[in-house]
């Protein structure tokens, strides 16, 4: 038997070289950009990566955009987090707790519009992909979509559970 161990996926198992006489502000310096962009595309992988091929695109313009906007995200994390943590509560609970009817209410509607405006995207995805598959009318392949969504949710009512 070998003492070689061939690595699973070598060509993406892979570590960054570090030079051993960098400061720790230099390696920081040096990690911090890549570190936040891909701390926030672990949460949301799809609208990142939309956004990372974006910035390549329209060079550093949108990339600073994709910055800040990883920053806020990491900070909202970070907040909710502390909220959990010395509450006890989710953002959700500590709304309806805190906050008077009239404005609890006002969230819940700009949540669902923009809950809506995210599913609008999966829904036109799907109707634009069975567009070019199938050459069904994409009016059509939007109602197929919107039947098929309903349909899912009609059989989890009843008890169906995928795996």
């Amino acid at each position: 038997m070998s003492s070689y161990k061939k690595v699973s996926l070598s060509e993406i198992n892979q570590s960054i070289e570090t030079p051993n006489n960098n400061h720790f502000w230099q390696n920081l310096k040096a990690f911090l950009g890549p570190g936040a962009l891909v701390a926030v595309g672990y949460m949301d992988p799809g609208n990142w990566i939309t956004s990372v091929v974006g910035g390549a695109s329209y060079k550093y313009s949108l990339l600073f955009v994709i910055l800040i906007s990883s920053i806020i995200a990491m900070q909202l994390q970070q907040m909710a987090g502390k909220l959990g943590i010395v509450t006890k509560m989710d953002l959700a609970q500590a709304t309806a707790h805190h906050a008077p009817k009239w404005l609890r209410y006002s969230l819940w509607v700009i949540l669902e519009l923009a809950l809506m405006a995210t599913d609008l995207a999966e829904v036109l995805g799907s109707a634009i992909a069975l567009n070019l598959l199938f050459k069904i009318p994409i009016m059509v392949a939007i109602l197929l979509t919107v039947l098929d969504v309903f349909l899912l949710l009609l059989l989890m009512k009843f008890g169906f559970k995928k795996n």
